[in-house]
């Protein structure tokens, strides 16, 4: 089995979404954790929900410190957002390191209708990312 970090700062959006839609989307093949650089503590409740609309359940997640991680190995280290790229460390056990920056939907304004559209914006953008990724490498 391959295995995934996938980084942020806060872990509490963009990574933790991107570590469940990993597990969906590798089909067993894959095992994705995720981390951030500075753990905010806690998971976004609007990430939760954006993921519940797709039968996802972060609800149970956990925000986590990189430092959990940094003496393991991983086939592929991906950044999703630049702060996490310039404080990461180099994880000599990774295979492929890659940086696929989105859109932090925790900066989001108005009401959480409206912020819910850019959850769901940058949810999608993640997951396409991801399925390209899968198909191109089992190619």
């Amino acid at each position: 089995m391959k295995r995934v970090l996938i980084l942020c700062t806060g872990n509490s959006c963009r990574s933790q979404m991107a570590e469940e839609l990993w597990e969906v989307l590798g089909d067993g093949e894959w095992q994705a954790e995720s981390a951030g650089s500075k753990p905010s503590g806690y998971v976004h409740p609007l990430a939760i929900e954006a993921m519940r609309e797709l039968d996802v359940d972060l609800s149970a997640n956990t925000s986590k410190s990189l430092n959990l991680f940094t003496d393991q190995d991983f086939d592929l280290v991906v950044t999703v957002c630049d702060n996490a790229k310039e404080s990461c460390p180099v994880f000599s056990g990774a295979t492929l390191t890659l940086h696929w920056p989105f859109d932090d939907p925790a900066d989001a304004t108005g009401t959480d209708e409206e912020k819910m559209k850019m959850f769901r914006r940058v949810r999608d953008e993640i997951k396409s990312k991801i399925q390209t990724f899968l198909a191109d490498e089992s190619a």
